[in-house]
């Protein structure tokens, strides 16, 4: 059996859809289906408006799906992305991942690979402890932490974070280096679902 992994991320400026695009690539590689899905953008207009990128990105992605929890029931395997948020993840995919109290309580969720991603403005501004938090919710579901750990020389040419795929937004657009990294947590993740799905 193949893997069903579903790609779901908040991003503000586009950095983390980029990571997102990648892992996708990555797990169609492995030879999964995938679906690539966003969460709602709840911030209101003043705050995107206030930031050029941030309406530019939210313009230039409304053709991407957005997340629902039948996503998550279909899939037997997640990668979930998030900008950093004072060291944890964002409200806009907080508030997603509240929702799916009825799934964990059918254990729905249990028993699939999970892994995560982020971007933040600095290379030391809470992109590890993004994911860790992220990862306290993949416990709660009792999913299967899928790291990329140090498995693979992307890691280590994209900055080396065995957390799972991050970039520091200051050194300007997601780097060839961290993409690449990105399709390798994506193809390892796929890789992982199939093998649990047989």
């Amino acid at each position: 059996m193949s893997a069903k992994v579903a790609v779901i991320y908040y991003s503000s400026t586009g950095n983390v859809h980029a990571l997102a695009k990648a892992v996708a690539e990555g797990a169609e590689k492995a030879g999964a289906e995938v679906r690539l899905r966003r969460v709602p953008e709840l911030a209101p207009d003043a705050a995107i408006d206030s930031n050029p990128a941030w309406r530019r990105h939210v313009e230039d992605t409304r053709d991407v799906e957005v997340a629902t929890l039948d996503d998550l029931a279909w899939a037997n395997a997640y990668a979930i992305g998030s900008p950093t948020r004072y060291g944890n993840i964002s409200g806009q995919l907080k508030q997603f991942l509240d929702t799916t109290g009825g799934l964990w309580q059918q254990g729905v969720l249990a028993d699939k690979p999970a892994t995560g991603f982020t971007s933040a403005h600095n290379a030391h501004g809470g992109n590890e402890s993004t994911l860790l938090a992220l990862y306290n919710t993949f416990h709660h579901w009792g999913s299967i932490i899928v790291a990329p750990g140090f498995t693979n020389p992307a890691v280590f040419e994209a900055g080396g974070n065995p957390y799972g795929t991050s970039h520091p937004a200051s050194s300007g657009e997601v780097s060839e280096a961290t993409l690449t990294a990105a399709r390798y947590q994506g193809e390892r993740l796929a890789t992982i679902a199939a093998r649990l799905a047989v």
